[in-house]
């Protein structure tokens, strides 16, 4: 009998590929990876790859562990953040109905067809939105504009948290004003942590009935999971919307390793020192200020929050005319050199640096590299 488990080829590596790794100083970008996985969640999701199981019961048993952990009453796991606006959306258009689920992208027939959003919060990921066929019902900054949006055919607001929603008025208020309508809030917090309170500070603290969470970024799980978290009601629409059952979100798959894998992450960030953890990333921020601040044509301040509203500090390297380099030929610099370093462009003449994704050590990699070529 041959076996199941014999000894094969060994795993290919970014080498074999053509590829180098990354010194990410940029960002838990989905395009760079997101976050590397600490050796628990590694573990958790080799255990699930070794067997076979009930999907079904394994969906519903991790979400009610994260449930609990979170301190909301139903979890669903979907594809990353996207993924999980796109069963969000679908949860608050058609619910648990069969025959409108089996309807999607076409909404004939359904009650509910619009979502509101507010017009200086829509960006690239309003898409998974859009794919289910929602109209979107776009606002202004004001809460007169919010009243006047909603109507009967309103399945929800949508809101994003962080950076998007600093001209907006407050989230506090948005909800008490759809809640007085029957209408249910879905805050898409993907890169809202930190906090960890924040699983629980949307739904649980400020009445949001669903905020969905990236399982890559800050939580440092699979890249492509993501929590829904909130009403048990609208979490059934998710699971009903939501793969392995032949819906709108069946292509959005989440297998047994992410599952296993993003709990394992969610319980190992709930563990940590999140005190610590924010005061590594500021002495992060301090040295690189420290080390670059004395070259030439070179001004480094501490900018907070990150880009997405987190709060932590990052370090921002401005510019000026006197610099060996401008913004962009240094960017592509340390993309070109080696190590390969992953920085992002801020304004016109300055770089970010974000201390997030920095492994122990790096951090002195980064100073380095940009020292080398901007030094006099």
């Amino acid at each position: 009998m041959v076996s199941n488990t014999a000894a094969g080829p060994t795993a290919p590596t970014l080498a074999e590929l053509g590829l180098r790794p990354v010194i990410n100083a940029a960002a838990t970008l989905t395009k760079l990876g997101g976050s590397v996985m600490p050796p628990e969640v590694v573990a958790a999701m080799n255990e699930a790859a070794k067997t076979h199981v009930d999907f079904f019961a394994l969906q519903r048993a991790i979400g009610k562990r994260i449930a609990a952990a979170t301190q909301n009453e139903a979890a669903f796991v979907s594809s990353g953040a996207a993924g999980g606006i796109v069963v969000a959306v679908a949860s608050v258009l058609a619910g648990t109905d069969l025959l409108k689920i089996s309807n999607f992208p076409s909404l004939d027939g359904f009650d509910k067809t619009e979502i509101v959003v507010h017009r200086s919060q829509r960006n690239g990921y309003d898409y998974a939105a859009r794919q289910t066929g929602a109209e979107f019902v776009e606002i202004g900054d004001s809460l007169d504009e919010l009243e006047a949006a909603i109507g009967p055919r309103t399945g929800a607001v949508l809101w994003f948290a962080g950076a998007l929603a600093k001209d907006s008025p407050p989230l506090e208020s948005v909800i008490e004003i759809a809640h007085g309508r029957d209408v249910p809030v879905i805050v898409d917090a993907a890169a809202q942590l930190p906090m960890m309170s924040n699983l629980w500070h949307y739904t649980r603290d400020l009445g949001a009935d669903l905020a969905i969470f990236s399982g890559g970024k800050g939580l440092r799980g699979p890249q492509s999971s993501g929590l829904v978290l909130g009403r048990a009601e609208l979490i059934d629409g998710c699971y009903a919307n939501g793969s392995p059952n032949t819906a709108i979100g069946r292509p959005l798959k989440v297998g047994k390793e992410e599952l296993f894998g993003v709990l394992a992450a969610l319980e190992w960030s709930l563990a940590r020192d999140e005190e610590a953890v924010l005061a590594r990333y500021e002495n992060i921020v301090q040295f690189w200020i420290s080390g670059l601040s004395e070259l030439p044509g070179v001004s480094v301040e501490r900018g907070y929050p990150s880009e997405a509203g987190q709060p932590h500090g990052r370090a921002i390297v401005a510019l000026d005319e006197t610099a060996k380099l401008d913004a962009p030929t240094l960017v592509q610099a340390l993309w070109d050199g080696e190590p390969c370093i992953a920085v992002s462009p801020f304004g016109t003449g300055s770089i970010a640096l974000n201390p997030q994704s920095i492994e122990d050590g790096e951090e002195i990699v980064v100073v380095e590299a940009i020292r080398n070529l901007l030094g006099a």
